[in-house]
């Protein structure tokens, strides 16, 4: 009985094995059929019109749900997350970065924009100076360059001061280019109160 469920096992074993070896290139075909010429983009297929050498974004003139030129557009970016390395920059902010750069390529100009940066969580050391970000990091700051660009486009980037007071950093740690808020709760709702779109990232 064990014999015969062994030699049924061994001829399963090799049917599947057969049939796999048939349909694997009939897979594999079908996979490069469909990622075949996206290996490559033309030049200047990703631009970044406003925010230059962040948030990269592709611009189809054609896509619905664009913005319009004419219109002020308040928002506020709720930027919690820090887990990526520290080398790199934070993801959340470089998705700011697009958001800007989908506004100004659709034809809104930069003063329409009224953006405004609300940073607290684990992406709080994302604001420190770039002196305290290497003692803490051993590396600088790569988040500096985007925040500074961002503040040159009138974005507003704020850090919770509550957030800053519980990393246990020194308030005057905080990069110049960042404001201070109270706490996030309270930038938040005075936004939207005051007809802020939050924009949870």
């Amino acid at each position: 009985m064990r014999q015969t469920l062994y030699v049924t096992a061994v001829a399963v074993i090799a049917s599947l094995a057969t049939v796999a070896a048939i349909k694997a290139p009939v897979i594999i075909d079908k996979v490069s059929s469909l990622t075949a010429g996206n290996t490559t983009q033309p030049e200047g297929f990703w631009q970044t019109p406003a925010i230059k050498g962040y948030g990269k974004i592709h611009n189809r003139p054609d896509s619905a749900f664009r913005p319009q030129s004419g219109e002020q557009y308040n928002v506020v970016f709720q930027v919690q997350d820090g887990h990526e390395p520290k080398t790199t920059v934070n993801a959340e902010l470089e998705k700011v970065a697009r958001t800007v750069n989908l506004y100004v390529a659709s034809g809104v100009p930069l003063e329409s924009l009224k953006f405004v940066v609300a940073i607290a969580g684990s992406a709080t050391p994302v604001v420190l100076n770039n002196q305290r970000y290497r003692e803490a990091f051993g590396v600088d700051n790569p988040n500096l360059p985007l925040i500074a660009r961002l503040r040159q486009a009138g974005v507003v980037v704020s850090v919770c001061d509550q957030a800053v007071a519980g990393h246990r950093y020194a308030f005057d740690s905080v990069d110049e280019n960042v404001t201070h808020a109270l706490s996030n709760l309270t930038t938040i709702t005075t936004l939207e109160k005051q007809g802020y779109t939050l924009m949870p990232m």
